[in-house]
């Protein structure tokens, strides 16, 4: 009885979630995350493009959806750049390599997203291999880790650009860790020694303090926001700053950046979801533009 009424409720918070990254993603091709981009283009924002697979894909398609995702960049002219996922290509070398080789041919910029802290020692040995083809890559931060402030001197190493995020996964040798000051922390790390800092956060405080001290350092820096959840403010203060604001564009599998195993494992995980929920309905691109896209 017990166990039918946990997977009873299981169910109810799947399909919550499945509805509510309905905000964080336009559809599941990668002209829905086309037209998203050209609609930013048109109102003086850039765009990064994702493709989020699904237990459905195989590495080698995603790999491919990769590769589509440069070429699609190089033939549409938009300021644009490419982040993937090295676990969903379960870290092939040589499936990397078609997507790095398509980048340099095409001078797409090919950025690492980062994922659980498991994740990152092998993530960053397929950067620092691909880094080794004098190719323009970058990588994420998150500063719930520990480690970033020391991955940090691993990206000025290689001249990676950088992206900074608090990140959705704790560190677990020190989960309580104050996330606002390590961001801190990494953003100083980087001030001046790398090619690019994006700040990703919707935390404008923290973002407008990021952005001061890249620029008194004289650093190339922008705003980048994740797709479905309000922009507004963080716009005008990217602009305020004179610095390019730039959205996360999605694609492909409707999830949350949180994995489902993570919410049955940690309910307020759920809580989450149910937040993001009532956030995106702030969503600044236009309800006209939406309902073209369902």
């Amino acid at each position: 009885m017990m166990r039918a009424a946990k997977d009873a409720a299981w169910a109810v918070w799947e399909a919550v979630a499945k509805r509510t990254a309905r905000a964080y993603i336009p559809g599941p091709r990668i002209d829905d995350a086309l037209g998203v981009c050209h609609w930013l283009s048109d109102h003086a924002l850039a765009s990064t493009i994702a493709f989020w697979d699904g237990p459905e894909n195989t590495p080698p398609d995603v790999a491919k959806q990769y590769v589509a995702g440069v070429d699609t960049i190089a033939r549409e002219n938009i300021d644009s750049y490419l982040s993937i996922k090295v676990p969903s290509i379960h870290y092939d070398w040589d499936l990397l390599a078609e997507v790095v080789d398509r980048g340099v041919e095409q001078n797409i910029r090919v950025h690492f997203d980062s994922l659980g802290p498991e994740t990152a020692d092998d993530t960053f040995a397929l950067i620092e291999k691909a880094a080794a083809r004098q190719y323009d890559l970058g990588c994420t931060l998150p500063s719930r880790w520990v480690r970033s402030v020391d991955d940090a001197e691993r990206a000025v190493a290689m001249k990676l650009g950088v992206r900074v995020v608090k990140g959705q996964w704790a560190d677990p040798a020190q989960p309580k860790l104050d996330a606002r000051t390590n961001y801190l922390a990494v953003i100083d790390r980087l001030a001046g020694r790398v090619p690019r800092v994006a700040v990703a956060t919707h935390d404008v405080p923290l973002l407008r303090e990021c952005l001061k001290r890249l620029r008194a350092a004289q650093s190339f820096c922008e705003v980048e926001l994740l797709f479905g959840l309000p922009v507004r403010p963080c716009i005008r203060v990217a602009r305020e700053m004179g610095v390019t604001a730039r959205l996360y564009v999605p694609y492909g599998e409707a999830y949350l950046p949180y994995t489902l195993t993570q919410a049955r494992q940690r309910p307020v995980v759920f809580w989450w979801i149910v937040r993001d929920t009532l956030l995106a309905r702030t969503l600044f691109v236009p309800k006209s533009y939406r309902r073209e896209q369902t």
